[in-house]
């Protein structure tokens, strides 16, 4: 066995005893209010920085192209209460036509 499956093995191993040990270390406390606000916005803000760093990067660059207008019409499209499925439909559409039509605009590397 290498070092690096050690190693890979020992982060296993230390994730799952910090996973289990909050549970068991703090189960009869309540979170603090401060704590209980934010905790319903973490997923959301994770997911739109994901979104956000997928849809302008290339990982190394930022590149402006036909995603980019699919995430904007996909942000804008429930503004009218639009079903999930018109909004993949039509943000899936813009950025196909967008690509079609040529639109990039990269930035050197």
């Amino acid at each position: 066995m290498t070092a690096a499956w050690i190693a890979v093995g020992g982060v296993g191993v230390a994730t799952i005893a910090l996973k289990g040990a909050g549970p068991v270390v703090f189960a009869d406390r309540p979170l603090p209010s401060a704590f209980a606000a934010v905790m319903p916005m973490l997923a959301p803000c994770l997911l739109a920085a994901l979104v956000v760093g997928q849809t302008v990067t290339d990982g190394r660059a930022l590149v402006i192209d036909a995603r980019l207008a699919g995430v904007a019409v996909a942000a804008v499209a429930p503004a009218p209460r639009a079903p999930l499925l018109v909004v993949l439909g039509l943000a899936a559409g813009v950025a196909a036509a967008a690509r079609a039509l040529g639109a990039a605009w990269p930035t050197a590397h």
